[in-house]
């Protein structure tokens, strides 16, 4: 990443599998967006709020954990006595909510409807009502957090107003050493402010980005996915979504939104935690190129190969003679620890089949003939996962640990291919080493049985 490495790098330091977390943060940052993350308490939420903050110096910054007991003196500011000496009914909201730029909102969904009805026209219109007069708020973006996605249908409308909705879940497994690893405290880096100037510029240049056939296409996809999973997206978030990929296109310096940029749809798309992996598969089927392969009947190829070739070496010599019987004598009286002993191993290749030179080069041609197919696999798939490869690096924006798990799935199909030709080749050679009989005619055998390689 060049222009946002060291914001993101701010946002990330010292926390593990936050990737996602920080990057839609800043993006939600730069785009004036509202974010969600949901997830069980220490998973960093909070953290990621306040670092969010550092990154906007002079920013005025607001937080507050939420309960059932919450008032709205608690966000708003208290009544002012002046005002309501002269029958008016207005809030003292300086170093308050409604003159925060960044605000962070603990467990949002536990506040009642007072509260909620208030931040609803606040986070959307950023107005804040205050008596006779509706003022407009500087809030830039609001975090909220919470353990779990709300449990009243009265709340759907609040939850909708979050454009960018991340789970935030514990460390795994495989990170956990890393996580018991003393951390170093957060540092500061003058090259990580965001500048409230550029930011004016670059939503500015947003609108003038284009979506092209294929992202139009793409989200058309989306759109028809979500409607078979039941999942309902108001026209105002395609919308805002939208605008969001524009303005992530812009940042990255593109005239076009990419369909990498798309990795933000199971954030935007996805009311729940739930939905969100099979969003992210979504992503990597259609824009990671990882949907499955149907590569069955390849193994199946090489694997008649090798049985056909098993078969033929044990195949017994054609007409009888006492040379079954010397093998067995042979292995009798070899010792049991020199069981490849060359007694054993010339007495077992005169009691082989022989085989027409004729034979051997039809067995061999069969095998050229599958693998170039497989190596004409094996090197699309190459050029594919190198394509994809250097997409992903050419991405500013796209999480590093996506760009893992979607090479990852590429790295292992070209390997497989290799191993394919690997054994292809390997079975090949056995044809070629199998006892041969120059002065046999013989005619060329049935060919193996094996599909055509996709």
């Amino acid at each position: 990443m060049s222009r946002w490495a060291a914001p993101i790098a701010a946002l990330e330091q010292g926390l593990l599998q936050r990737d996602v977390a920080a990057r839609c943060l800043l993006l939600a940052a730069l785009a004036g967006e509202h974010v969600l993350l949901l997830g069980p308490p220490g998973t960093a939420k909070s953290e990621l709020a306040r670092r969010l903050r550092s990154l906007l110096p002079g920013a005025r910054y607001f937080e507050r954990l939420l309960t059932r007991f919450t008032v709205p003196e608690e966000l708003f500011g208290p009544l002012s006595l002046q005002a309501l000496e002269e029958d008016r009914y207005e809030r003292l909201t300086e170093g308050y909510l409604p003159r925060a730029e960044v605000a962070f909102l603990d467990e949002v969904f536990k506040a009642n409807s007072a509260i909620l009805n208030t931040l609803l026209g606040l986070l959307h219109e950023r107005l804040f009502d205050n008596g006779r007069q509706r003022e407009p708020v500087p809030l830039v973006t609001l975090v909220g957090a919470s353990n779990e996605p709300p449990q009243d249908d009265s709340l759907l409308a609040f939850h909708d107003r979050f454009l960018l909705r991340v789970p935030v879940a514990p460390v795994d497994d495989d990170h956990f050493a890393a996580l018991l690893a003393p951390a170093d405290p957060p540092r500061a880096d003058s090259a990580a402010a965001l500048d409230a100037t550029a930011l004016a510029a670059l939503r500015a240049e947003a609108p003038a980005v284009t979506l092209g056939d294929d992202v139009l296409a793409l989200l058309a996809d989306a759109r028809a996915h979500a409607r078979r999973t039941e999942q309902p997206v108001s026209d105002r978030r395609w919308r805002q979504l939208g605008a969001l990929l524009r303005l992530q296109a812009a940042s990255r310096g593109a005239a076009a939104v990419s369909p990498w940029d798309l990795w933000l749809l199971p954030f935007v798309l996805a009311s729940a935690a739930e939905p969100v992996p099979a969003w992210v598969t979504w992503f990597d089927h259609r824009v990671g190129q990882t949907a499955p392969l149907d590569l069955d009947g390849v193994d199946r190829a090489v694997a008649a190969f090798e049985q056909q070739l098993d078969i033929e070496r044990r195949a017994p010599a054609e007409q009888q003679d006492d040379s079954a019987g010397k093998l067995a004598l042979a292995r009798a009286i070899a010792a049991p620890d020199h069981r490849d002993s060359e007694l054993v191993r010339l007495t077992s290749e005169r009691a082989g089949r022989r085989w027409s030179p004729v034979h051997i080069a039809a067995r061999t041609a069969q095998c050229d003939a599958l693998l170039a197919q497989l190596i004409s696999l094996r090197d699309e798939l190459a050029r594919v996962a190198g394509g994809v490869s250097a997409a992903m690096a050419a991405h500013d924006w796209l999480p590093p640990s996506w760009r893992a798990r979607i090479g990852a799935v590429h790295e292992a199909r070209v390997g497989q291919a290799s191993a394919w030709c690997a054994r292809l080749a390997a079975a090949r050679a056995g044809f070629a080493a199998l006892p041969v009989d120059e002065a046999l005619a013989g005619e060329s055998p049935a060919p193996v049985a094996w599909d055509a390689v996709p």
